[in-house]
């Protein structure tokens, strides 16, 4: 476990959470299912190889909310952040998008990207209110997507 993972209670996900795992997408992702043309990417996804590269880390048990980061060059890719809707407005997404920010930290890194869905507006207001911002538009697998970044400051201990 590492430092991150220890202050936010968070663990790294294993074979066994994957039913969870794709629950908690699942539930986070309905709402959206109704403003888009085909199902959200993260629905679609085998998460099996990803639990296997270590790259999901859950919160809660059951489990209720979790998160995909993995390293793209000198940034943390947020590639998944998804909380049960039983738990959302609880401060567990935040605390996972804490959970990220350390992790870059830990590895030296100070940028952090990600990218949503242009109709899951409410997702880009709470990455905006968090630090990130646009960085570009584009359509890609025939979705639109919002790609934002964020820098933390230099010389950020995270401690």
């Amino acid at each position: 476990m590492n430092s991150a993972s220890h202050q936010t209670g968070l663990r790294q996900a294993t074979q066994a959470d994957l039913p969870a795992i794709r629950g908690v997408i699942a539930a986070a992702y309905e709402k959206y299912l109704s403003r888009m043309d085909k199902p959200p990417a993260p629905l679609l996804r085998d998460y099996s190889s990803v639990v296997e590269a270590g790259a999901i880390w859950v919160a809660g048990s059951p489990v209720s909310g979790l998160i995909s980061v993995s390293q793209v060059d000198d940034a943390i890719l947020i590639e998944n952040v998804a909380v049960h809707p039983d738990r959302q407005g609880g401060g567990l997404g935040r605390q996972l998008m804490q959970f990220a920010e350390d992790f870059a930290r830990e590895r030296q890194l100070r940028r952090l990207a990600l990218y949503t869905n242009e109709v899951m507006t409410e997702n880009q207001a709470i990455y905006a209110h968090l630090g990130y911002q646009v960085t570009g538009r584009r359509s890609e697998n025939g979705y639109s997507r919002v790609y934002m970044e964020k820098t933390l400051p230099a010389g950020e201990s995270g401690q």
